[in-house]
């Protein structure tokens, strides 16, 4: 017997439709027509042992146990999907062939990996494991991927990165959250004061967002524009200011670049701050001659928007819709799960294998079913024309988030599904569209010995830009600015007027969910050090596509971060958390250390003794230092309801949890 082995039941039911029938249902797995089975994970049928496992002292929390360091990993059966374990059991030992079928993810590989690996399985068996990669749930689709299966061996690396992660997480947010809850303890606060390797460099980002913004002091800048008046054309060149050909004189204006003299006068995004210079400029520029000094005409070219990732999805449809991070997440599973309409939406690719061109007719069919705009959008597509959206270089166990094959029954979907459906459509038929082109002209002129630059956009080619016009009103969208008139290097025009223009430095706004997840993919412009930048470019930023929305909606579970309209803002709490804690815990830097490690281990270029044995020796430094520090800021909080201790319920056992509903849980199948 074959056994399929899906993540989740929908999965199951997927596989099961594209495999012979009859089917025989039961509460467990579904029997085939020709003898083989396919059975289903709940999501992860094990979980980590609470600290107390390894040493019944460990209940108490004490900072003399700390840091917990297990010896040998412990699983334990989840009592929700004890039930269907104990199903998996009996059905594994039958079979004769197992096809690993998780989720196409580091988090899906592991999910299944640790049920087999708990239920040791010989050796002979796990090498003879398939692996199934699915991400379209389809039959025509799921038929595809059954005859394209690969060797599990092959994700080795994955599952052990994976493996390596979540253990990290254990110990990490197990060490650090009981440390900090006893010195909030010792202030009097009385909740649970959890730290974890994301979740709290992302509040770090919002408590110093907020601090930015309460401190900002607003002061006046300066920019000068030169009004510009080209010489009328005329055979015995009339003087420029001829008021007899005021209609063959064309006017523009151009914005002053101050030269490296002015830097003392200037903040460090070059603006200009004393009002008496910028003055002088706009006076010495008046009624004299501009002296063009280069004219650069640069074709440009902008291809189309490559197709969705998660968090990108999630980033335009906050902007668009105000959709919550978890909104959109959740809207996307329903799309996939139940109404089968695009592909698996926890991806962090935005390119499609090559192969899934040839497919690309029949979901440009599928999306024209979805009524206007798309119908008229998917008509007037190209379909031969192919984008650097396919590039199989780029594309490892999953591709980007598109529509599927399946015609959408528009009355069938909430307003929620509708829009990100739209949203990902239009976004995958844009691949069909051709590049925007433009001629951009940029004009240097020197005018009484100062710069000044003005620059304008030609529209040559709408392209896949018509696709976005109504967001805006106008098909060209910002690309319509003033235009310069023709001009050539040495002619000489006359600046009318220097103009002082007066603007006041904001601080920046509040982060939303969108700007949020933004932050958390581009975390890399927030951090100083080059090579730790240079890490975190290289990677997915802080978080995962999987987890970012989550990570969202534990900061405000846990009254770290509240909703103000659309800002998410810091509380009391989580302010002083972050000021309580070492800098090196709030900021994305060791993320990115972490991540880095984890992609080597992927790329079997370290081991996982490699990546845990400096965490741990980090983790003591950590431990130690939170002993040493004062815990006066929280003194005066008042605990969230739901995070305050009771009797009945200890702050490990609640927080051991809610961890283990947001991480994956670590396996007993590395003895260390």
């Amino acid at each position: 017997m074959k056994l399929y082995i899906a993540e989740k039941p929908s999965l199951a039911r997927a596989i099961a439709e594209a495999l012979p029938r009859p089917h025989n249902r039961q509460d467990s797995c579904i029997q085939l027509g020709n003898g083989d089975c396919v059975t289903w994970c709940i999501g992860h049928l094990l979980e980590q042992a609470e600290p107390d496992a390894y040493d019944a002292a460990y209940k108490k929390w004490q900072i003399a146990h700390l840091p917990i360091l297990p010896e040998q990993w412990q699983l334990q059966p989840k009592a929700s999907t004890r039930k269907q374990l104990s199903a998996l059991r009996t059905l594994i030992q039958s079979a004769d062939q197992l096809v690993h079928a998780g989720d196409p993810d580091r988090e899906g590989q592991l999910l299944v990996d640790e049920v087999i690996h708990y239920f040791k399985v010989p050796a002979a068996k796990r090498r003879n494991m398939q692996r199934l990669l699915i991400s379209d749930l389809n039959p025509t689709a799921v038929a595809r991927a059954l005859t394209q299966m690969r060797s599990n061996q092959e994700f080795t690396a994955l599952s052990t990165s994976a493996l390596a992660r979540s253990r990290a997480d254990w110990l990490y947010g197990i060490n650090m959250t009981r440390a900090y809850t006893l010195q909030g303890q010792s202030a009097g606060y009385q909740g649970v004061l959890s730290v974890g390797r994301v979740q709290t460099p992302v509040l770090g980002l919002v408590v110093r967002r907020d601090q930015v913004i309460a401190n900002f002091i607003s002061v006046p800048y300066y920019e000068v524009l030169a009004h510009l008046l080209t010489p009328a054309p005329s055979e015995t060149a009339p003087s420029l200011a001829d008021p007899a050909h005021p209609t063959d004189s064309a006017r523009f204006t151009a914005r002053w670049q101050p030269s490296e003299a002015c830097k003392p006068w200037q903040d460090d995004e070059g603006r200009v701050l004393n009002r008496a210079l910028a003055e002088n400029v706009a006076r010495r520029i008046t009624d004299q001659p501009a002296h063009v000094e280069s004219v650069e005409k640069i074709p440009r070219k902008l291809s189309p928007p490559l197709p969705y990732s998660l968090s990108t999805l999630q980033i335009d449809a906050g902007r668009r819709y105000g959709m919550s991070a978890q909104q959109v997440l959740d809207g996307c599973q329903q799309l996939y799960e139940r109404h089968r309409l695009i592909t698996y939406p926890r991806s962090d690719s935005r390119h499609l294998p090559e192969d899934h061109f040839a497919q690309s007719n029949d979901v440009l069919r599928a999306i024209a079913s979805f009524g206007e705009p798309l119908q008229s959008a998917c008509r007037h597509a190209n379909p031969t024309l192919r984008s650097k959206a396919w590039d199989n270089a780029k594309v490892d166990a999953h591709h980007a988030i598109i529509p599927t094959e399946k015609p959408p029954q528009t009355q069938s979907l909430s307003d929620v599904e509708r829009k990100l459906y739209e949203q990902i459509a239009r976004q995958y038929v844009a691949q069909f569209y051709p590049a925007h082109r433009y001629l951009e002209t940029q004009l240097a002129l020197r005018i009484a010995g100062g710069l000044f630059t003005a620059s304008a956009r030609q529209v040559q080619e709408i392209g896949w830009k018509t696709l976005y016009a109504r967001e805006t009103g106008h098909a060209e969208d910002t690309d319509a600015l003033t235009e310069i008139p023709p001009l050539n290097p040495g002619d000489i025009l006359h600046c009318e007027r220097g103009e002082l223009q007066e603007k006041q430095t904001r601080p920046p706004a509040h982060f939303t969910d969108a700007s949020l997840l933004s932050a958390m993919t581009g975390v890399s412009r927030f951090v100083k050090d080059p090579e730790i930048r240079k890490i975190l470019k290289e990677t997915d930023g802080l978080g995962t596509e999987a987890t970012r929305a989550g990570i969202i909606e534990l900061l405000l579970k846990r009254g770290f971060v509240q909703r103000e309209g659309k800002t998410l803002r810091a509380t009391p709490t989580g302010t002083a958390l972050i000021e309580a804690l070492p800098e090196s815990a709030t900021l994305p830097d060791m993320t990115a250390q972490w991540e880095s490690a984890l992609e080597a281990i992927c790329q079997q270029k370290i081991d996982y003794h490699a990546f845990i044995q400096p965490l741990i020796e980090t983790l003591r430094t950590l431990i130690e230092q939170s002993t040493q520090t004062s815990p006066r800021s929280f003194s005066g909080l008042n605990a969230p309801k739901h995070t305050q201790r009771t009797k009945r319920k200890q702050p490990a056992q609640r927080f051991s949890k809610r961890l283990k509903s947001k991480s994956p849980a670590s396996t007993g199948f590395s003895k260390k």
